[in-house]
């Protein structure tokens, strides 16, 4: 498939990756580490470095885990750039895999350059926080999340079906 083909959706992850960047060194800028500003009654900001995965997974380990994510980011993004050029026309799909790969590259960028994630919204409710997490985070959320939807639609389920035996 011609790149022309994909630009919109490279468009909308560059996107992702832009906001991302642009909110996590703002944060860093009116933040120190482990400082939070209240906002809203259940809502925080905080900036925290996540050596980790998703809700801090394997973040107490001794520095393995950098590289791993790192492999990890570059394949998952590369297979979402074949998918990319591959079902072009599928807009539900390809969007939602745009958020994805946005939010996974903008993490990634965290990773090589500071050796983790920068987090800093906060939600929380009685006492109990949802750990920490950024705009990428919350893209690939999205992304997965529109997946699954389009996993229901018989247009755009094909693509996600096809995707996942490949």
């Amino acid at each position: 498939m011609p790149l022309r083909s994909m630009l919109p959706w490279l468009g909308v992850a560059g996107m992702v990756i832009l906001l991302d960047q642009l909110t996590k060194h703002w944060m860093q800028q009116i933040l120190s580490h482990g400082r939070s500003i209240e906002l809203l009654p259940f809502f925080n900001l905080v900036l925290v470095y996540n050596p980790g995965a998703a809700f801090s997974l394997l973040s107490d380990q001794p520095g393995w885990q950098r590289s791993f994510f790192i492999a990890v980011a570059v394949l998952a993004s590369s297979w979402v750039i074949y998918l990319l050029a591959r079902y072009p026309g599928r807009r539900l799909f390809c969007f939602a895999l745009a958020l994805i790969l946005g939010g996974a590259l903008g993490n990634l960028i965290d990773r090589v350059v500071l050796g983790a994630v920068v987090d800093f919204v906060d939600l929380h409710v009685a006492g109990y926080h949802w750990p920490a997490f950024n705009v990428a985070d919350s893209s690939i959320t999205c992304g997965a999340g529109l997946l699954i939807l389009g996993s229901f639609r018989k247009d755009e389920g094909r693509a996600v079906s096809e995707a996942a035996v490949k």
